[in-house]
C-alpha cells in the first residue's frame, strides 16, 4: 500500500542563497544573512500553522566554519540575537527549540544560551518542535552516534541502535527536504534520516523565499505516492 499524507509531519530547510541575494543587490554579504533571519521566523510560523510538527533549519554546516573569520564571527553574534529574541519569541509560542551538531565547537555564551532556550522551551511545548542544526554535518553525526556505541561497549546489532545515539534523536525523519537557492543538493544535511525523503530544489534565494511557495510546496507533497521501496 502506497504511504499517503497530505500534511508532513516533519520538514527539513536548507536556507540557501543569502550571499549571492546580497550580491545581486550590491550589498555586502553579511547583509543577505541579516535578511535570511527575518524569513526563517516567518517561515517556521507559517510551516506550522498549516499543521507541520517539526521543522529542522540548517543554519551552519561544519564546513562553515572554514569561511572567512569576519562572516563567522557575523554569524556567531547574528546567532546570539536570533536565539535570544526569535527563538525566545517562538518558545513562548509553544515551540520546543532543540539544536544539533558539534556544539562544542560553538563560543561558550552562545552554548550556554542554546542549553537555556532548549530547557525552558522543553517546559512550555504544545506539540511543536524547531530543530536548529547549528554547526552540523552528517558524517560527523554518524561517527559521533558510532563512537558514542563503542564507548558503550555495544555493538550494532540493528540499525536502531544507531539511530538512538544520533544528535537528531527522538526527530522524526523529514517527510520533505526543501533547499532554496537553485543548487540541487543536500550537503551534508541529515543523510541518515533523508533516505526516504521528498526533495524539493527551488531556485529562490532563501530571502525571498514566500509563504506562497511553501505552500506550493506542501500541495505538490500532498499528491506524491511515497512508497518508501515497497
Amino acid at each position: 500500500m502506497n504511504e499517503t499524507s497530505s500534511v508532513p509531519a516533519c520538514i527539513g530547510i536548507i536556507m540557501d542563497g543569502n550571499r549571492r541575494w546580497a550580491k545581486e543587490r550590491g550589498l555586502q554579504s553579511l547583509e543577505g544573512h541579516a535578511e535570511g533571519r527575518k524569513r526563517a521566523k516567518e517561515i517556521v510560523r507559517h510551516a506550522f500553522s498549516r499543521g507541520v510538527g517539526t521543522v529542522v533549519l540548517y543554519a551552519f554546516s561544519t564546513e562553515n566554519w572554514n569561511r572567512t573569520p569576519e562572516e563567522v564571527n557575523y554569524l556567531m553574534e547574528l546567532f546570539g540575537k536570533v536565539m535570544m529574541e526569535d527563538f525566545l519569541e517562538l518558545s513562548r509560542e509553544g515551540i520546543h527549540v532543540r539544536f544539533i551538531g558539534d556544539l562544542a565547537r560553538l563560543p561558550e555564551k552562545l552554548r550556554i544560551s542554546a542549553k537555556k532556550l532548549e530547557d525552558e522551551s522543553a517546559k512550555t511545548s504544545a506539540g511543536k518542535t524547531l530543530v536548529v542544526a547549528l554547526s552540523y554535518g552528517g558524517r560527523a553525526e554518524i561517527v559521533a552516534a558510532a563512537n558514542a556505541l563503542l564507548e558503550e561497549e555495544a555493538t550494532i546489532a540493528d540499525e536502531d541502535a544507531l539511530a538512538r545515539n544520533l544528535w537528531s534523536y527522538p526527530m522524526p525523519d523529514p517527510d520533505l527536504v526543501i533547499r532554496t537557492g537553485g543548487e540541487k543538493r543536500l550537503s551534508g544535511f541529515l543523510p541518515w534520516q533523508t533516505v526516504y525523503s521528498e526533495l524539493f530544489f527551488v531556485d529562490t534565494f532563501w530571502p525571498d523565499f514566500a509563504k506562497e511557495e511553501l505552500d506550493a510546496i506542501l500541495a505538490e507533497f500532498a499528491q506524491r505516492e511515497r512508497r518508501r521501496g515497497k
